[in-house]
């Protein structure tokens, strides 16, 4: 962390879980949601990153293709909308 504070120590759990302090919650702005990537080098250095994973992510994407519909309706990719053994009514 480059910062002035002290490093903040947290235990790990018998089930291997790990809390982030409220601190470098705070700082780096994670969330409930949000993911923590884990990676080590050949020297057994550990690198974490933080990967938004914000609900509306997506909102004003202008690449959306549209699909059609009110939004609330399935579509069928896979094309097995007529075959009966895919229906709902078996």
């Amino acid at each position: 962390m480059a910062t002035d504070d002290a490093p903040q120590e947290t235990k790990v759990s018998d089930r291997g879980m790990v809390t982030i302090p409220a601190s470098v919650r705070r700082r780096l702005d994670i969330e409930s949601g949000d993911k923590i990537r884990w990676d080590t080098d050949d020297e057994g250095n550990l690198s974490v990153e933080v990967v938004k994973q914000r609900y509306g992510a997506f909102d004003g994407d202008e690449l959306k293709a549209p699909m059609g519909g009110d939004g609330r309706e399935t579509h069928d990719l896979a094309g097995h909308e007529r075959d009966p053994a895919f229906s709902e009514d078996n």
